[in-house]
């Protein structure tokens, strides 16, 4: 699993708005962005945004960055990384403790 990891600033609250409502309504990602998962995570009070795409390979990352950099969604962005995934942690419990890579850490 590859993520590409954007960071954009001066992002307002009707871009956000916008950017989640073009993506409900396309049910999924842009045109040309081959991600398996997305996740936008938002700071409103410093005006900024953190998007995470995941890709099944580096290919597929890179024709998503190339996608993504030719529309107006990376009209604000201040930094871009991309790498391999090394662990995923999801919740297991209520509680929220996250299994990592079949280690339960509430135990």
């Amino acid at each position: 699993m590859f993520a590409r990891v954007v960071r954009f600033t001066d992002v307002t609250p009707e871009r956000i708005e916008e950017i989640v409502k073009r993506v409900e309504e396309s049910d999924g990602p842009p045109e040309g962005v081959p991600s398996v998962g997305l996740q936008l995570i938002v700071d409103g009070s410093q005006g900024t945004a953190v998007f995470v795409g995941l890709f099944e390979t580096e290919e597929k990352m890179r024709e998503g960055a190339a996608a993504l950099h030719r529309s107006t969604w990376a009209s604000s962005r201040s930094s871009a990384g991309s790498s391999h995934t090394a662990m995923d942690g999801k919740p297991t419990h209520t509680c929220g403790f996250p299994t990592i890579a079949g280690y339960d850490t509430a135990s």
